[in-house]
């Protein structure tokens, strides 16, 4: 019987795509700025992080894309927007470096994934340049070797 890959307690959603189309070069840890609503959804795994990525404006950096669905249960004095823009939480040094990066071509700052610490909610982006689809297939068949090498090794 094949055991399914769990992942962590703390992780709220992941980016596979993100993971599939990018070759993730470097990875920061940033904040969010949410609103309470945002966060009851968050803990109730009411999120879709599969479209979004990141914006830089004005020495900031913005998450756009991100779709977290409010729940019923929200206030009636207020219209939550569920694709709004979230502002990131980066040190100075961090969002020098993205800027710097990202005025490079064929670079691009994925979210790859949204996950606690502490009661607080993180996100991790990353710097990434995008793949063609022979880097596809490659990274397919690579997989797909490793899984061949362990079965054999489990085997044997």
């Amino acid at each position: 019987m094949a055991k399914k890959k769990k992942t962590p307690d703390n992780v709220i959603v992941q980016n596979k795509k993100a993971r599939h189309d990018y070759f993730i070069e470097d990875t920061f840890e940033a904040g969010l700025v949410l609103e309470g609503w945002e966060v009851k959804s968050l803990r109730a795994s009411k999120v879709n992080l599969s479209d979004s990525y990141i914006f830089l404006k004005d020495g900031e950096a913005w998450l756009l894309g991100c779709h977290i669905s409010p729940l019923q249960t929200v206030s009636s004095h207020i219209t939550p927007n569920p694709t709004r823009y979230r502002k990131l939480l980066l040190h100075n040094r961090e969002l020098a470096k993205l800027f710097g990066a990202h005025q490079r071509q064929g670079y691009t700052i994925a979210a790859l994934k949204l996950y606690w610490v502490k009661n607080r909610v993180k996100l991790e982006i990353g710097l990434a340049k995008g793949k063609k689809l022979h880097d596809k297939r490659a990274t397919e068949k690579e997989r797909e070797w490793n899984r061949a090498k362990q079965r054999v090794l489990k085997n044997a």
